[in-house]
């Protein structure tokens, strides 16, 4: 049987669970909800960059990705820092949807698959 490794593990969630190469993030969200759309953005960018290298991968190998939104007011917001974000010619699948977050500060979250280098 193909081990599992999971990286920051707590009691509800992991961070992150890799099997047969492949990379499943938890969705992540901003610590700092004082921050407007493009700040929570940035700063959830910032986690799947960190997570994925803890994991062996970057955003070159992305699989899919999930973006969930509270409000699609925020689209452009949140798609300007995408965009600057983003490898080109790397682009994922990628759906993104309106959404009640677990906390209403929360304005987007971010739920990535991988491959790993």
């Amino acid at each position: 049987m193909t081990e599992i490794k999971r990286i920051n593990v707590d009691k509800r969630l992991s961070d992150v669970a890799i099997h047969n190469g492949v990379i499943y993030l938890a969705g992540q969200v901003a610590d700092d909800t004082t921050k407007d759309i493009r700040g929570q953005t940035a700063e959830v960018l910032a986690t799947i960059d960190r997570l994925l290298e803890q994991a062996g991968s970057d955003k070159t190998r992305l699989l899919q990705v999930q973006i969930f939104l509270s409000d699609m007011a925020n689209f452009a917001g949140m798609n300007e820092v995408w965009d600057a974000w983003v490898a080109q010619g790397h682009t994922p699948p990628r759906a993104t949807v309106e959404s009640r977050l677990a906390t209403p500060a929360y304005l987007v979250e971010i739920k990535v698959i991988a491959a790993q280098r």
